[in-house]
């Protein structure tokens, strides 16, 4: 076990900044209170420059090592938001703020980069420059985006940038981690049905768009049976419809909505393309019009290979090569540190959340024993990528 000294000093102070941030949870870009208590810490721990507002309410702290021989900066960061969840956990420190809850844990993420921004702030014990990176709207708002388009790579430029993520169910003090795609795709998908309404009745004088929906229902699942290579992985969930306010009034509409997940860009190329034909031709074989909105959001994530390598290996130097795993199995919620990856090489690593609910979950709740973890692989991270020569 290599959680270093200092951290196990923090661990109280730390403990109650997490706690503090999960009682007064924020949503999204409205981060302000989080993102002010970020910045003020950050210059409380001597942080050479502290900048806020990146991205609307990001947070950007930059840490210069001992020397800048090799010129050389790494990204390091963290989520902030929240979720709108009713917390169901029943701790003492359980959200103040109704509907709104820290149901992925990033207020563990937050608290575990401060904690390493703190001690790299002291010892300096680095050649190069850390940047910091506290990001706002990961749960659907890209703030990762946000903050690119604000600058963050161009006014803090990165040789290499790296995420990390808490992992329920994974036990306290191990790590996971894979090369290539990890995470899908966020894509979100509004499909609407304009036929002609009229009485229930006499559905012959009408073009009812309710039998439409129900054939494109069935018709979509057969984009990823029937389009792709089947070892490749795509979902296409339609979640939503809404049609009509009267059991006997046959309506003039229909909508859907539901999101399309997949782990290569030319898979959600295809199904882009093809689910928008799929529409207008089934409305149009029944008298209809079918429209389709396909919005991207979230593009796949997608780890370096090399940095990936350089992830592991500061995580087997604070855990040990047997609590390291390289076989992270590939999932298609998303996460928008890929619009970083997509900028600059770097991996996102996850870290043992202990046993516990499931992320998004109402009893989910970050298990505090695992900031001294994920603070000593930020702090053992700088201390290989920018070494002192």
């Amino acid at each position: 076990m290599a959680v270093e000294n200092w951290v196990a000093k923090q661990v109280a102070d730390l403990t109650e900044f997490r706690r503090d941030l999960h009682m007064n949870p924020e949503l999204l870009y409205d981060v302000e209170r989080t993102a002010q208590k970020v910045a003020d810490a950050l210059r409380a721990a001597g942080v050479d420059e502290v900048h806020e507002g990146i991205g609307k309410t990001g947070v950007v702290g930059v840490i210069r090592g001992q020397s800048n021989v090799s010129g050389r900066s790494i990204g390091l960061r963290a989520d902030m938001d929240a979720l709108p969840i009713i917390e169901e956990t029943g701790k003492p420190y359980a959200s103040q703020v109704p509907g709104k809850m820290h149901a992925c844990g990033h207020d563990g993420h937050t608290t575990m980069l401060l904690g390493a921004a703190r001690h790299l702030a002291e010892s300096r014990a680095f050649d190069g420059t850390v940047i910091v990176i506290f990001q706002p709207a990961e749960e659907g708002g890209a703030g990762a985006r946000a903050m690119i388009e604000d600058g963050l790579f161009t006014r803090w430029p990165c040789n290499e940038v790296y995420g990390m993520h808490n992992r329920p169910n994974l036990p306290v003090g191990q790590f996971i981690i894979n090369s290539g795609p990890i995470m899908g795709s966020v894509d979100e998908v509004k499909i609407s049905i304009t036929g002609r309404g009229g009485h229930a009745a006499r559905p012959d004088q009408t073009i009812d768009p309710l039998p439409i929906a129900g054939a494109l229902l069935q018709a979509v699942q057969t984009l990823t049976s029937r389009n792709m290579d089947p070892i490749d992985s795509a979902v296409i969930s339609l979640c939503t419809i809404q049609a009509g306010n009267a059991f006997n009034v046959i309506p003039q509409d229909v909508t859907l909505t539901g999101t399309v997940r997949t782990l290569r860009e030319e898979v959600r190329d295809m199904i882009e393309e093809r689910l928008s034909a799929m529409v207008g031709n089934i409305a149009a074989a029944y008298g209809a019009v079918g429209t389709t909105e396909y919005l991207r959001h979230y593009p796949v994530t997608v780890n370096h290979e090399r940095e990936t390598e350089l992830a592991a290996k500061a995580a087997q130097e604070v855990a040990g090569v047997e609590n390291v795993f390289l076989d992270m199995p590939q999932t298609l919620g998303g996460e928008d540190f890929s619009f970083m990856l997509n900028e600059v090489p770097g991996a996102m690593i996850n870290v043992g959340n202990g046993p516990s609910a499931a992320l998004h979950h109402p009893k989910y709740d970050f298990n505090d024993d695992v900031i001294a973890w994920g603070s000593s692989y930020w702090t053992t991270l700088v201390r290989q990528r920018l070494p002192l020569a």
